[in-house]
């Protein structure tokens, strides 16, 4: 299916989703800015859902494999938690397209207040390595695919819920948690993005043009990351947090 937008909206949405790529790559949250203004550019709430993910599956991918290359982290040690995560994601976007999620409208902001205050609160949080409070294993079978099918069910949030699932429970430095958190959110929108496909819900015009300022902003964030590590992670992901609830707020009230 496709919708004939103008050059204009194309070119504010690819600029929005530069923008999303490398707010997502340090924080998560990134869907918060693309998703609204694709409803507002007349998509349908299912088919902006669907285009998204195929953008935001590229701005994942290319963070990802920024993440391989600088060493952050190694795809030996993140290849069954991917796997995991891709699982529930499918799961997740199957079931999204049968059922009304509006509940989430309220369990959200909660979850988000939390993950902010979380980072602002706790000073040590992330800035050492710590004894883990779970398992590797259990964590793999349980954490990371009910994140990966919150992603697919409805998504806002979901690189911050992995990083800070990845600090809280697996006691690593914020840095890695945050590395970790892109390769797993990544399999999360290859998996939505896949069903959403064969479900021919995604808006192609659009998400290529979305794709290209995913890319462009995802390298950026990449970069800012490697280079200034903890000391500007740490501050956007307690701003993003806050931010995406005041969206909330504001969409509601």
């Amino acid at each position: 299916m496709d919708f004939v937008l103008s050059w204009e909206v194309l070119l504010l949405l690819f600029a929005l989703a530069m923008l999303a790529g490398f707010v997502d790559t340090l924080a998560g949250g990134g869907g918060l800015i693309t998703v609204p203004v694709l409803l507002l550019s007349g998509l349908p709430p299912i088919h902006a859902l669907a285009t998204n993910k195929i953008q935001s599956a590229f701005g994942t991918m290319i963070a990802t494999g920024n993440m391989l290359r600088s060493r952050l982290i190694q795809f030996e040690t993140i290849r069954f938690p991917f796997m995991m995560s891709l699982i529930g994601s499918a799961l997740g976007t199957l079931l999204v397209q049968q059922l009304n999620v509006a509940v989430l409208d309220i369990v959200i902001p909660i979850v988000l207040v939390l993950i902010g205050l979380y980072f602002l609160l706790a000073k040590g949080a992330g800035a050492v390595e710590r004894k883990p409070r779970m398992a590797e294993r259990p964590f793999n079978l349980s954490v990371v695919p009910i994140i990966g099918f919150y992603d697919g069910l409805f998504g806002p949030g979901t690189g911050s819920f992995f990083s800070l699932a990845n600090v809280a429970l697996c006691g690593e430095k914020i840095i890695q948690a945050t590395a970790r958190a892109k390769a797993f959110n990544f399999a999360s929108n290859i998996a939505s993005a896949v069903v959403f496909i064969v479900g021919g819900k995604v808006v192609w015009s659009v998400g290529i043009a979305m794709m290209i300022g995913q890319v462009i902003g995802a390298t950026l964030g990449s970069k800012v990351m490697i280079s200034h590590g903890a000391k500007i992670i740490r501050p956007i992901i307690v701003s993003v947090c806050f931010l995406m609830v005041l969206r909330y707020l504001w969409d509601k009230f």
